[in-house]
């Protein structure tokens, strides 16, 4: 009794905070948690709060301090700010340094009168902010005849510390990728490090913490050098960034003395070539293990053999710290089953659609070669198929030193594959000796999304193995065959539904400042990202719009003000592209790639394939640019620019009218792409949008409920069907499971999305091997409907990143259940429906500091349902007023 009148007694003292909960979790510097190289000069912090059971919790104010980390010194103090503001609040104190360590932490007040406690400390170090703080020289190899298909060069140097380390950190880039070591093992769990980038223009550096690595006395360190992006055959010729492999490392050691050391890549370092014979991004990797040099980066190694290094003069002036996830090792997945093939060949399925690669367990004869061959599919009578890899060999050959068990795995390349042909194993294969592991940048997964329906959540899978697949430092538009490049318009079809599966944020923070740095000075933007063919193509509508679209759905997404600020310049740019090679405002020249892959009849006697004019897109495309950029615009305060397009819209508009509709409305290209896009992108005045829409309708109804778009007339179809009243044809279209449809490459066993609607023909047969990939995210697109339709989730344009959210649940397609969660920067997000005979019931969770709208289904209201608008918590909504999708009828 006293104890408990004593906590009362404290509880008044301090106010009603003790019954808060109220804490301040997740803190973000740059989006990354304790993050060791940053080279923003003015840092944001982000952080989630978390409010117990309490309902309706909105920030009112927060306080940020920020301290130095080796002497605990007080730099910036925000004092207390009255504002909701929890996500990208900028350091506001005296200039930052590079390469020291920061602290920083936050208190938070809450609507209710609630203060936390100052949150648990979070760390960041900068990185590099000037050229001159790098002391390392560029090295390479200095023995003869280092060619593109010759072995991976090797560095290492010796060094001794004379004091105990207190702490070190490792800055290391490279012309081609590198793995690093110190005393025998790997610096860091990233790969194909130091990603891809518009090298000339951008290079990354990586920052490792390394103290634990080192000792006092004797150390050495070592690097392996490949030519990855660098300097593998992009497109049709090697050597596209430069000639020679090089490595930059730098060492910063500081000892618990006081004193530091910085140890550098310099004319000093030797180089020597060892077991990695051959690695390339397309034709694999080749490893002899009887020519490794054992212990060649740890201490007391001979390298008396090896040749001096030659150091290069390359400039620093391009560095940029790493701004996206790195790319590391995910799923492991066992050997399934060993096929015998028709033709003899030993054969291994892994069950799923990868991007990766094998480790091998071997045993055998010094001498003895494996070979480990990758593909996605067999052929129709169960062969082994690699016709679809076009010149790409996807081939790993290891020789073995004999003597016992020997352990392999490539560096410097990676395959996509399901299946595995292996040749050079005596006798049978043994299961355990094989397993494949997935690698792709290392995105936080955000969205769950599942249903009542096994196929829809198939396709759900094979949407995120998709994504996993090829978002690989950056986002290319097929992992196995001889291209894996950064298209963009795969990128700009797919990224608002990328942005739910995973974290992008980052991964397209970096990849559109290459976007940025690669644009052509006319505006135009090049098809692929980073460019490999120099500025010698661009404009194509639907993929040059990335300038547009991916900024604005990232922005949606983030609420990130400061990424669409500085993708705006490149946003404008591409819109007076188009408006300078328009004529009227009507833009009819150039080269397009249309409707890309849209369905077509081999034999079109009846006039079934859905051609729809290129230049029709490009209008269509035209006016969703400049809209987008309208919004960006008022998002960032520009009211001149927002009125100087928006009266240029309305003239594009009425361009797209007088050449293309008649006065009925009948679109002068009569396919489900000319009306999808007509309608998404508000192309028709009021008057004849429901018409349209009817047409669009009845197109899919000619074509028996099949969809017949292609790459940019299919993200917007079903959101257009269910925008204007047919949300029963979407959902037929997206449960439909014959060709063409999203549900057809299921039903033929794929596990990830297909290029083509009918990479595998019904018959087993296969589309024209030159480009028919069988991972390939653009038609998985759908996820971004699934998503914000079915389960309801979406964004308010006006309060973007989930501030204020939209939760708009549509039943239909015979679902008896939809449940979807997704972490939003507030924190977790749900929207769980289930009908339970007669009643709709919606499940609903809202993090703290945000607010909600939710339209829970209801006939009795005039727009079929009844609105909810509340706060942050949990809660339950009940309707018996819905039409029953079982049985079509109301309750």
């Amino acid at each position: 009794m006293i104890r408990n009148l004593l906590t009362l007694s404290l509880c008044l003292v301090l106010g009603s905070n003790c019954f808060a909960q109220l804490s301040a979790e997740r803190l973000l510097t740059e989006n990354q948690a304790d993050p060791i190289s940053i080279d923003a000069k003015t840092p944001r912090f982000s952080w989630q709060m978390e409010a117990g059971n309490t309902k309706n919790v909105l920030q009112s104010a927060y306080q940020i301090r920020v301290y130095t980390a080796d002497d605990n010194k007080l730099i910036w103090n925000s004092n207390k700010v009255a504002d909701s503001q929890s996500i990208y609040v900028p350091y506001k104190g005296p200039a930052l340094t590079s390469r020291t360590a920061y602290v920083w932490q936050v208190m938070i007040w809450d609507n209710k009168g609630h203060a936390s406690p100052w949150s648990k400390k979070a760390t960041w170090r900068m990185g590099m902010l000037s050229p001159t703080d790098w002391k390392a020289m560029w090295i390479g190899p200095g023995y003869a005849g280092d060619m593109v298909d010759k072995p991976s060069s090797m560095f290492r140097k010796g060094i001794t510390l004379k004091k105990t380390v207190k702490s070190a950190f490792a800055y290391i880039t490279a012309h081609g990728l590198y793995e690093a070591q110190i005393n025998g093992a790997k610096i860091g769990d990233a790969y194909l490090t130091p990603g891809w980038t518009s090298y000339h223009k951008r290079l990354q550096y990586q920052v490792y913490d390394v103290t634990k690595m080192l000792v006092k006395g004797e150390n050495a360190i070592g690097a392996k050098v490949g030519s990855g992006w660098y300097r593998s055959t992009l497109v049709s010729s090697p050597n596209h960034y430069g000639k020679d492999v090089g490595l930059l490392f730098q060492l910063e050691v500081a000892y618990t003395d006081g004193t530091h050391e910085t140890i550098v890549s310099d004319g000093s370092w030797k180089s020597a070539t060892g077991e990695l014979r051959y690695a390339e991004i397309y034709n694999g990797a080749t490893i002899d293990a009887r020519m490794e040099q054992k212990d060649w980066a740890k201490p007391g190694f001979d390298d008396s053999r090896w040749t001096a290094v030659k150091v290069q003069d390359y400039g620093k002036e391009n560095f940029i710290a790493t701004y996206n996830e790195p790319v590391k090792k995910h799923e492991t997945f066992r050997a399934l089953k060993v096929i015998t093939t028709p033709k003899g060949e030993k054969v291994i399925d892994f069950g799923q659609n990868l991007v990766g690669w094998v480790r091998l367990n071997a045993n055998g004869k010094a001498g003895d070669s494996i070979k480990i061959s990758h593909t996605e599919v067999l052929d129709k009578a169960g062969n082994f198929y690699t016709e679809n890899l076009r010149g790409a060999k996807a081939q790993n050959v290891y020789i073995l030193k004999g003597g016992g068990n020997e352990y392999f795995e490539p560096q410097f390349t990676w395959q996509g594959f399901r299946y595995i042909k292996v040749e050079g194993v005596r006798g049978d294969l043994n299961l355990d000796n094989f397993t494949a592991v997935a690698v792709y940048s290392d995105m936080e997964p955000t969205g769950v999304f599942t249903t009542s329906n096994p196929m829809l959540n198939q396709l759900q899978h094979n949407i995120q193995w998709g994504q996993k697949g090829n978002f690989l430092d950056v986002p290319t538009d097929c992992p196995q065959r001889d291209e894996r490049l950064g298209w963009t318009g795969d990128a700009q079809v797919f990224s608002r539904t990328a942005s739910f599966n995973m974290n992008v944020h980052n991964f397209f923070t970096k990849w559109l400042k290459d976007v940025a740095a690669d644009q052509n000075s006319d505006g135009s933007v090049p098809h692929i990202i980073p460019d490999v063919f120099d500025g010698q193509n661009g404009g194509a509508t639907g993929w040059s719009d990335v300038a547009t679209v991916v900024p604005w759905n990232m922005y949606l997404a983030y609420g990130d003000k400061e990424l669409l600020q500085n993708q705006y310049p490149n946003m404008k740019a591409w819109v007076d592209y188009m408006q300078k090679h328009s004529k009227n405002n009507l833009w009819n020249t150039g080269w397009h790639f249309g409707d890309w892959l849209f369905y077509s009849v081999e034999n079109d006697l009846d006039g079934m394939s859905a051609i729809t004019s290129k230049y029709l897109i490009a209008q269509c495309f035209y006016a969703y640019s400049t809209q987008l950029l309208i919004n960006a615009a008022t998002a960032l305060g520009n009211k001149a620019d927002a009125d100087h397009y928006t009266i240029l819209l309305q003239q594009i508009k009425a361009a797209y009218l007088n050449e293309y509709v008649t006065p009925n409305g009948l679109i002068s290209s009569d396919t489900q792409t000319a009306y999808t896009l007509a309608l998404a992108f508000d192309m028709l005045p009021d008057n004849l949008r429901e018409q349209a829409a009817g047409r669009l309708a009845a197109n899919i109804a000619r074509y028996d409920n099949h969809l017949t778009t292609g790459f940019l007339g299919t993200p917007y179809l079903c959101h257009a069907l269910s925008r204007f009243g047919y949300a029963d044809v979407a959902y037929k279209l997206l449960l439909q499971d014959t060709y063409p449809s999203w549900l057809y490459p299921i039903k033929m066993g794929a596990t990830t999305i297909w290029e083509r609607w009918d990479g595998i023909k019904p018959d087993g047969s296969f589309e024209t091997p030159t480009m028919n990939s069988y991972n390939h995210y653009a038609y998985g697109a759908i996820g971004d409907w699934m998503y914000r339709v079915t389960s309801g989730i979406d964004t308010d344009p006006y309060a973007p990143g989930y501030k204020k959210i939209i939760i708009k649940p549509t039943v239909g397609g015979k679902l008896t259940y939809a449940n979807a969660s997704y972490q939003t920067p507030y924190g977790k997000l749900v929207s769980n429906w289930k009908i339970e005979g007669d009643t709709f019931n919606l499940d609903v969770e809202v993090p703290a500091n945000t607010t909600a709208t939710v339209y829970v289904p209801d006939y009795n209201e005039k727009e079929g349902y009844r609105t909810e608008h509340i706060g942050s918590g949990s809660y339950h909504f009940i309707s018996k007023s819905f039409i029953n999708p079982v049985n079509h009828t109301k309750p």
